[in-house]
């Protein structure tokens, strides 16, 4: 049986949106934003079938009751038009995804 991924509201905590997120906008924005944590990054573009726009590393912690986390901001745009999301990637979520290992790249075909 294949290992399924921790839901988007164990990974993700949404202090704001300007546009309401879907489950695969939220894995989304948090499959780039856990890019830039690793790599330490500030800033990275985002695009696919439902979104265009930019993650912002904020570079700092924040904490929401007992929720606490690096924060982030996405500029984006989806078909309801543009829109602002603030977030931060869980402790909680950081740990899980810490503790799966990455997938191996996949080999590139020249035909």
């Amino acid at each position: 049986m294949a290992e399924q991924s921790p839901p988007y509201w164990v990974l993700i905590s949404v202090l704001f949106s300007s546009q309401p997120l879907t489950p695969s906008l939220a894995m989304t924005l948090h499959q780039v934003a856990y890019d830039l944590y690793r790599r330490g990054d500030t800033v990275q573009p985002v695009a696919g079938d439902l979104l265009t726009g930019k993650v912002h590393n904020l570079r700092k912690d924040v904490q929401m009751g007992a929720i606490s986390g690096p924060a982030f901001e996405a500029e984006i745009e989806t078909e309801r038009g543009s829109g602002v999301v603030r977030f931060l990637l869980t402790r909680q979520g950081l740990e899980m995804m810490e503790a799966v290992p990455p997938e191996p790249p996949r080999p590139k075909y020249l035909n």
